[in-house]
C-alpha cells in the first residue's frame, strides 16, 4: 500500500472506547486539520491518505496555495482540554495554592513539559520520538506502557 503524504506530518492516536475506539489520523498543517479514522492504524493511515489526498485535489482546483509542510497550520492560542475529574480538580487546587488561574497554570505546565521532552529528544534519550506520526510512550516506557 503507497502511503505517501506528501511530506505532510501527521499525528496518529488510539480513539478511546467512549469516542468510538479505533485510531484517528490528523493532519494539522491544513486548516481545520485533515483528518479521518480506521478501525487499525493500517486502516486509519490509508483512510488519512484518501482524505489529504481529497484537500489537496481541492485546494489545486480552486487555485488555493497548499500550506508548507511542518508549518503547524493556523494557531489560534485556544484550545479545549478534556481531563479526568481528579486531575482537574488537583489543577484547580494547585492553581489556588499559587494564586493563579487555571490556564495560567496549564501553560506553564504544558510549556514546561514540552521543553522538557524536547531537551530529552535532542540529547538522544527517545532516539525514535517524533511529535509527528509517531505514537510516544514516555520516558523509560515501552509500547505497553511497562517501565523498561
Amino acid at each position: 500500500m503507497d502511503m505517501d503524504f506528501h511530506g505532510y506530518p501527521f499525528n496518529l492516536t488510539p480513539l478511546s472506547e467512549e469516542d468510538g475506539g479505533g485510531w484517528l489520523i490528523v493532519f494539522p498543517d491544513f486548516p481545520g486539520a485533515v483528518m479521518s479514522d480506521g478501525e487499525t492504524p493500517e486502516e486509519a493511515l490509508a483512510n488519512g491518505r484518501d482524505a489529504l489526498e481529497g484537500v489537496i485535489a481541492v485546494y489545486r482546483e480552486d487555485g488555493r496555495e497548499l500550506p508548507a509542510p511542518g508549518s503547524g497550520g493556523p494557531a489560534s492560542g485556544k484550545f479545549n482540554l478534556r481531563t479526568p475529574k481528579s486531575l482537574h480538580a488537583k489543577l484547580a487546587k494547585q492553581a489556588e495554592a499559587e494564586g493563579v488561574s487555571m490556564n495560567t497554570l496549564a501553560v506553564a505546565l504544558l510549556a514546561e513539559g514540552l521543553g522538557v521532552r524536547l531537551r530529552a529528544k535532542n540529547a538522544g534519550v527517545f532516539p525514535g520520538a517524533s511529535f509527528a506520526g509517531t505514537c510516544f510512550f514516555g520516558p523509560g516506557k515501552d509500547a505497553e506502557g511497562e517501565m523498561k
